[in-house]
């Protein structure tokens, strides 16, 4: 059992919250995101974006208490899947965006939505430790980037100085 049974499991139970309306929707982000677009072959646990409707308080306990009836135990802020740490985060709203505009992919005969390259980069930005630098490294050297989206969620979320400071921007 590793990552790909954790992931498939991830998938069905996140699927399942969506359809009962426990959760409005989610999105695989963060290692395992990067992973799908460049060739990152490590990764230390999987990272779910998660949303919600609107209410003055949010919590995950129902994701959760969702693993814990499958038998899986949280761990701090993991779940441990299949031997495989799951960390579950609140969406803010550039990961609201990101989540909306997610691409929608098939692992097992099953969807799901994994980050496009061009929101891993702000998010990576935004968080700024030297993991997330070397996640920016491989996009911009292994993907086609859509530069003006980029640049236009980058703006629009207060990052661009940030990534200029540390960044060339790819060519179109």
């Amino acid at each position: 059992m590793g990552a790909d049974d954790a992931l498939l499991v991830v998938i069905k139970v996140m699927n399942k919250l969506k359809k009962e309306g426990v959760v409005l929707d989610y999105a695989i982000y963060g290692d395992m995101a990067v992973m799908k677009y460049t060739e990152l072959v490590f990764t230390t646990g999987l990272d779910i974006i998660v949303s919600f409707e609107q209410s003055p308080l949010i919590n995950l306990t129902p994701i959760y208490d969702e693993f814990k009836k499958l038998g899986y135990q949280r761990k701090v802020q993991h779940i441990i899947v299949e031997d495989f740490p799951v960390e579950f985060m609140v969406a803010d709203e550039l990961e609201l965006e990101a989540i909306e505009n997610a691409n929608i992919v098939s692992v097992g005969g099953i969807k799901t939505k994994i980050l496009k390259p061009e929101y891993l980069i702000a998010l990576s930005v935004k968080a700024g430790r030297t993991k997330d630098r070397m996640k920016i490294d491989l996009l911009l050297s292994q993907v086609t980037i859509d530069v003006t989206k980029l640049k236009d969620v980058l703006v629009r979320y207060s990052l661009e100085s940030n990534f200029d400071g540390i960044y060339k921007w790819p060519e179109r």
